[in-house]
């Protein structure tokens, strides 16, 4: 469903003038003609009217807040810019992708077809996202991606107008498993769930630990997204291991880390998990989730000027607590503003403000952030641990870590 459609500015009148691309609406000085589409054509308005940005992001379920949370971030940076970016005014539209894979393409089709937006921010779900990437690849519509970690976005199915202010789940994981070595562990397993994530980020995990000399000897799943852990959990005490990894996220995650506990295993094998185990759930998760090691890009007790200044920000605006996925949605909107900043407002100016994005260097509230060539974000890992309630930063795991970015080729 689609929200109603605010401007974060005022709305300056458009004009549209005729430019092969993905449409063509011709106008003249009395009266408007419309020409057959010949193609995929682009609508080009004029510098003075407000840019169309569609944030396709869950706004129901299970991952509603997380949606919630990359929206308000992303606007916070609009009006810390004064509401305009490079002097454009944005107009937000706003669609619940409702986390619902098979209706990805219809959503982005609908916002680019039917709503005629100049850029689209989305999503959460991994799914979801590979839908959406068909569309963009197709119609050449710039899309940012604050969340969903799917491989092939930066990956096999790269492209020019295709970026990432968030994460590939080959780099958490990646992080993790260098934690887990760098502690003395030799002999892991890897639990998650079966799905597209959960084997990315095991493959992650799994270098992570190989070259800093420990083996992962078991990868053991249960299907997406059953929270019935317990035959995993079983199997785990007779594998011979020292530690194990995780990868869950939501409501699974706090059913996975509450089992893992109740089996007696928390103090028998100690856990190294990706952050999104802790991330919006230590909450629901209580004592339980005390001591226990996460790693991810972002952390609480950064204490740098940045991180202070976004968290007071966003707390004022929102009325709760930042967290990743904030970070992510506030840099969404700071690659666009690298962008449109560089072109002054033209955004017809495709090529050269895609190559202000890609070569972005962002003061991000996780640190300094810049692209890799696959246009995926090359950031630190930190190691974090649950003290009173948040993850807690406890060192950098991985300096500067980039997504390999296999089998991307620009086009």
């Amino acid at each position: 469903m689609t929200d109603n459609t605010k401007a974060l500015a005022p709305k300056a009148k458009a004009t549209r003038i005729l430019r092969p691309s993905r449409r063509t609406v011709l106008t003249g000085l009395g009266a408007a003609a419309t020409l057959p589409l010949l193609g995929r054509f682009n609508i080009v308005r004029a510098q003075g009217s407000p840019l169309k940005v569609g944030l396709m992001l869950p706004y129901s379920g299970t991952f509603a807040q997380l949606g919630e949370n990359i929206t308000a971030a992303f606007e916070l940076l609009i009006a810390q810019k004064g509401g305009t970016l490079g002097g454009r005014a944005l107009e937000i539209i706003k669609l619940d992708d409702e986390s619902n894979p098979a209706k990805g393409p219809e959503n982005m089709k609908r916002l680019v077809d039917r709503d005629m937006v100049d850029v689209v921010v989305g999503t959460v779900h991994s799914g979801v996202l590979m839908g959406m990437l068909q569309v963009a690849r197709e119609s050449g519509t710039l899309l940012i991606i604050p969340n969903a970690g799917a491989g092939a976005a930066t990956g096999a199915q790269c492209a020019p107008n295709v970026f990432r202010s968030s994460f590939s789940n080959w780099q958490p994981a990646y992080g993790c498993g260098r934690i887990a070595a760098d502690a003395g562990y030799k002999k892991l397993a890897y639990v998650t769930w079966d799905y597209a994530a959960g084997k990315e980020s095991a493959a992650g995990f799994e270098q992570g630990a190989k070259e800093k000399g420990a083996e992962v000897v078991q990868v053991l799943t249960v299907p997406f997204p059953e929270t019935n852990f317990q035959p995993v959990l079983a199997q785990l005490p007779g594998l011979g291991v020292d530690a194990v990894g995780a990868f869950y996220a939501g409501g699974g995650a706090v059913q996975f880390v509450k089992d893992y506990a109740a089996a007696g295993l928390k103090d028998k094998l100690p856990l190294i998990a990706s952050g999104f185990v802790t991330d919006g759930t230590l909450g629901a998760l209580g004592g339980v989730a005390d001591g226990l090691v996460t790693g991810l890009h972002y952390a609480d007790g950064l204490d740098t000027p940045t991180d202070n200044a976004f968290r007071a920000a966003f707390k004022e605006k929102a009325g709760r607590e930042a967290d990743v996925y904030a970070v992510q949605g506030y840099d969404a909107a700071q690659l666009l503003a690298v962008g449109l900043e560089a072109v002054q407002g033209d955004f017809d100016q495709t090529d050269a403000l895609h190559k202000a994005i890609a070569s972005a260097k962002l003061d991000s509230p996780r640190g300094p952030m810049t692209l890799s060539p696959s246009h995926n974000p090359v950031h630190n890992i930190y190691r974090r641990v649950v003290r009173d309630g948040k993850n807690m930063v406890d060192g950098v795991a991985v300096e500067a870590l980039a997504d390999p970015g296999v089998g991307c080729t620009m086009t």
